[in-house]
C-alpha cells in the first residue's frame, strides 16, 4: 500500500543564536540571522520539489550540490547514467545551475564537452564546489579520476590537478585518487580535498597554481598506503573520507563516511577532536513496524531499509548555518537516510529529520548537500534504482516555532 502523498515538515531544534556580530559575514546572512537570532525555539523545514528541469531534461545519479555567493545552486550529476536508450537523449548536461526558486540559468560539461586535449573528463562525475571568484571545481570518483578540474563559471578551462590513471598512492603529491570532494578556503586560497575513494586523506593543492601544500590521514597522522595485516577498517586511518568543509573561524570538518565518524582538524591538519555517529542498530525496530505495508520506488521499503542500513556508512557532507558564527552543523547520515543538526561548538546532537522513501520530503541514499544564506537546504540522492526519479530536494526553513 502506497502512502498518501504529502509534504514533509521538519522541525529542527536549535540552540538560541547570541548577540549578532558586525561585518561581512553578518551582512550577507541577514536575513536568515533575524530568523533564527535570540531564538529558543525549532525553525521548522517545509520539503519541496526543485528544481525546475528545463528541455524534458531527466537527471542521472546527482552526486554533488554547492552554493555560490549571488545564491544559486550547482549541481554535478552522472549523464551517462540516465537509462538507455529511450532517455539517452535527454540527458541534462553534467554541471548545472539554478537561482534559489529552482530556475535554470546554465549548464555545460560531460564527456563530450571535451574538444582538445586541455583537460581530461571523469569517467563518474562526482563532487562540485564554487570558490568565492565564482570559478567552479569538480572531482570524479571512478576508476581513473585521479584528476581536479577548474572551470570559470561559465565552463571555460581553468587548471587540471593531477592526471588521469596517474595515482602513486597516499603519498603521491602531484595525483589525487577518485577525490570525493573539494572546498576550496578564500583565506588561504587553498583547494583541500577528500582523497578518499582510492587513497584515505585530505590534500592540500594552491588555488592558483595547483601546487602541493600539505596532506594528512585521520588524528592527524602521514596518509600510509595500506598493509597486508591491516584491518579493512582501521580506525587509525580514514575509512572513506568523503566530504571536506571549511567554517569561517578555520576549521576543517572531514566526513569518513564509511569509518561512521566526524573528525574536526586546523587549517594545517592538527586534529582537534571527533564525533562518532551513526553507530546504533539500524533501521529501527518500531519504525520497521510502521513502514511495513510502505512501498518506494516499487519495492516494499522496508527492504530499502535493511539493505542501506547494512552498509554501515554514516557521515556523508556537511553544512554550516549561515548565521555569523555558523552555530548549528548539518550532518547527512546516509544509511539512515536522515538529516542531523549538531550545535557546532560542542558537537552535541540537537535532532534529525528526515526518513527512507521517495516521496518529498523522503530521501534515499541522500549524497550531498548545501546551505544557501537564507537557512534553506538543498539535497541531492544517488539513488541506485527509479529509473528517472534522480532527486534533488530544498528544504525552505519556514520559521521558529516555540520550543
Amino acid at each position: 500500500m502506497k502512502r498518501s502523498t504529502r509534504m514533509w515538515i521538519a522541525s529542527i531544534s536549535l540552540v538560541a543564536a547570541g548577540a549578532a556580530c558586525g561585518g561581512a559575514a553578518e551582512s550577507d546572512a541577514a536575513s536568515a540571522s533575524g530568523m533564527l537570532a535570540g531564538s529558543d525555539g525549532i525553525p521548522t523545514y517545509e520539503a519541496v520539489a526543485w528544481p525546475q528541469m528545463p528541455n524534458d531534461w531527466v537527471l542521472g545519479l546527482a552526486s554533488g550540490i554547492a552554493v555560490d555567493a549571488q545564491d544559486h545552486i550547482w549541481i554535478i550529476h552522472r549523464p551517462r547514467t540516465v537509462p538507455e536508450p529511450e532517455l539517452k537523449d535527454r540527458a541534462a548536461p553534467a554541471v548545472l545551475e539554478f537561482d534559489a526558486d529552482g530556475n535554470y540559468i546554465q549548464g555545460w560539461g560531460g564527456p563530450e564537452y571535451v574538444t582538445s586535449t586541455q583537460f581530461e573528463w571523469f569517467d563518474t562525475e562526482h563532487g562540485i564546489n564554487v570558490d568565492s571568484q565564482g570559478n567552479v571545481w569538480l572531482s570524479g570518483s571512478g576508476n581513473g579520476d585521479d584528476q581536479i578540474l577548474k572551470f570559470t563559471r561559465d565552463g571555460q578551462f581553468i587548471m587540471q590537478i593531477g592526471k588521469r590513471e596517474a595515482s602513486q598512492g597516499n603519498t603521491d603529491t602531484q595525483n589525487v585518487n577518485r577525490g570525493a570532494d573539494i572546498y576550496v578556503h578564500a583565506a588561504t586560497n587553498e583547494v583541500f580535498v577528500a582523497d578518499g575513494y582510492g587513497n584515505r586523506r585530505i590534500i592540500v593543492f594552491d588555488a592558483t597554481t595547483g601546487a602541493f601544500k600539505r596532506m594528512w590521514g585521520a588524528y592527524g597522522n602521514p596518509p600510509t598506503d595500506p598493509t597486508p595485516d591491516e584491518a579493512e577498517f582501521d580506525p587509525k586511518h580514514f575509512n572513506l573520507v568523503h566530504g571536506v568543509r571549511i567554517s569561517r573561524d578555520g576549521l576543517v570538518y572531514v566526513s569518513d563516511r564509511q569509518g561512521m565518524r566526524l573528525q574536526v582538524f586546523t587549517t594545517d591538519g592538527e586534529f582537534l577532536f571527533e564525533k562518532p555517529m551513526g553507530r546504533y542498530p539500524d533501521p529501527d525496530p518500531v519504525e520497521m513496524a510502521s513502514r511495513a505495508n510502505d512501498t518506494s520506488f516499487g519495492v516494499p521499503t522496508t527492504e530499502l531499509m535493511e539493505a542501506t542500513a547494512g552498509a554501515h556508512q554514516s557521515v556523508s557532507r556537511t553544512a554550516f548555518s549561515p548565521d555569523p558564527e555558523q552555530r548549528w552543523l548539518y550532518v547527512i547520515e546516509r544509511s539512515a537516510h536522515r538529516l542531523v543538526v549538531l550545535d557546532r561548538a560542542t558537537l552535541r546532537e540537537l535532532t534529525r529529520f528526515g526518513q527512507h522513501g521517495d516521496e518529498i520530503g523522503e530521501m534515499y541514499v541522500v549524497h550531498d548537500m548545501t546551505a544557501d544564506s537564507q537557512g534553506n537546504l538543498y539535497t541531492v540522492e544517488v539513488i541506485p534504482i527509479g529509473g528517472t526519479r534522480k532527486r534533488t530536494q530544498k528544504w525552505v526553513l519556514t520559521g521558529v516555532a516555540p520550543m
